[in-house]
């Protein structure tokens, strides 16, 4: 680390109690509390001359900070980088799916560097193999009434009701719900290693808001596979069920008796239904698609599937807006400070040039949305496939209108053999 920062290009100075040590690539003074006496932060203290005998070196966990050598063993015992013990329900890659080398070729050109023919193919592959599928899908836009005040609330302007339809979720929890947040990788995660959910012995449901890409086929596995599979092995029936009392209201957990057909379902499934906002298609990878066998009925692989996933973009950021218009639509919602736009939205895409490629000049602007549509379509309907043979009922529809997201598809699934409302839990 240099001995002393480059002498500053302005006329500031550093903020009393802060570091003293000017950022040259940021044109400020970095702005890391100090302690009592000292003009530079940890991470700057080689500037200071009281500090040049000690010396910084990387942090060999983390090399994005920095720690003084002759304090390295005491660092690596409290440094956050360093790996925590791994809980029950952590099993590596239990979810990624198998991993075949040999079908994924080492490099692969972006769009952009694809001929004109070689692209016209790819569209030909993808046009054949989307042939029968519906791509109008059924409108399921509904609304909450707990949102209807809110929603209907005439001080709200559009940027504020659009907020809140975007942030409906977890906002509403019923009392004496019981919530445990668990900190992992869906890829890693194994459901029924949750000392919850192997005591109690309860249906899942699956909910999940724009789950990534890849996340959703991690997920999907999670449960129908991980989870589902392995209550199935070990034949296991629910230790209880949730039945409401009609006279107070109140929901109470009662034990399945023995003789007591109406208490426990003919047939129970372990997960009870799966519902999941689709997104960020580009971001998926084939080793973790589950819809692999979907794609090589078609004669598709991992390559037209690499393209197809880059091309789905062009659904949401295939039209990219003129640098005027895009530093308009950026001014504008720096002063709509309650707007906080989905990530997923059109303006708010964050997918660059090198994972989406640039689109090729042949093509207007409707038809390559028209592609890249159809690239999420094909992708999803390997997920359904997918569902349907693991004995799930599902379905593909619109959850709420594209301006409030153009990432507006639902992914469903009941088993096939579930059971009332009324006899689950």
């Amino acid at each position: 680390m240099a001995a002393s920062a480059p002498a500053p290009h302005t006329t500031d100075f550093p903020v009393e109690g802060r570091c003293s040590y000017y950022v040259e690539k940021k044109k400020r003074f970095c702005r890391m509390v100090v302690a009592a006496g000292k003009r530079f932060c940890g991470e700057h203290a080689g500037a200071a001359e009281e500090e040049n005998a000690r010396k910084r070196i990387l942090c060999p966990l983390d090399p994005k900070h920095t720690v003084y050598e002759d304090q390295l063993s005491k660092h690596l015992k409290k440094c956050n980088s360093r790996e925590k013990p791994k809980p029950d329900f952590f099993i590596q890659d239990i979810n990624a799916g198998l991993k075949d080398e040999t079908e994924i070729p080492e490099q692969l050109v972006p769009i952009s560097s694809l001929s004109e023919e070689h692209l016209e193919n790819l569209i030909k592959k993808l046009q054949k193999a989307s042939e029968g599928l519906n791509s109008t899908l059924k409108d399921q836009i509904m609304s909450h009434p707990a949102l209807h005040d809110a929603l209907n609330d005439p001080k709200n302007g559009d940027s504020a009701t659009k907020h809140l339809k975007q942030q409906v979720d977890g906002k509403h929890r019923k009392k004496n719900s019981v919530f445990e947040r668990l900190q992992i990788d869906i890829q890693h995660l194994c459901l029924n290693k949750i000392p919850l959910l192997s005591k109690e012995k309860l249906p899942v449901v699956g909910i999940g808001k724009h789950l990534c890409g890849v996340a959703t086929d991690l997920a999907l596995r999670c449960l129908v596979e991980t989870y589902a599979a392995s209550c199935e092995e070990r034949n296991e029936e629910p230790l209880a069920k949730r039945i409401k009392n009609d006279k107070t209201g109140k929901e109470i957990n009662t034990v399945a008796k023995k003789g007591n057909e109406k208490n426990v379902p003919e047939k129970w499934s372990p997960v009870a239904g799966i519902v999941i906002a689709l997104c960020c298609h580009h971001r998926c990878d084939w080793r973790h698609y589950v819809g692999k066998e979907y794609f090589r009925a078609l004669g598709l692989g991992a390559v037209e599937f690499h393209y197809f996933q880059r091309m789905s973009s062009w659904a949401t950021c295939g039209m990219r807006k003129t640098s005027l218009e895009a530093s308009s639509l950026s001014t504008k919602r720096k002063d709509e400070q309650n707007d906080d736009s989905e990530e997923h939205d059109d303006g708010g895409c964050r997918i660059t040039d090198e994972s989406s490629g640039s689109a090729p000049g042949f093509l207007t602007v409707e038809e390559k949305k028209k592609i890249g549509h159809l690239c999420k379509l094909l992708i999803d309907q390997g997920r359904v496939e997918y569902l349907q043979q693991k004995g799930f009922s599902p379905a593909l529809q619109y959850y709420t209108d594209p301006l409030v997201s153009l990432e507006n598809v639902l992914l469903t699934a009941l088993p096939n053999h579930s059971s009332s409302p009324e006899t689950t839990a």
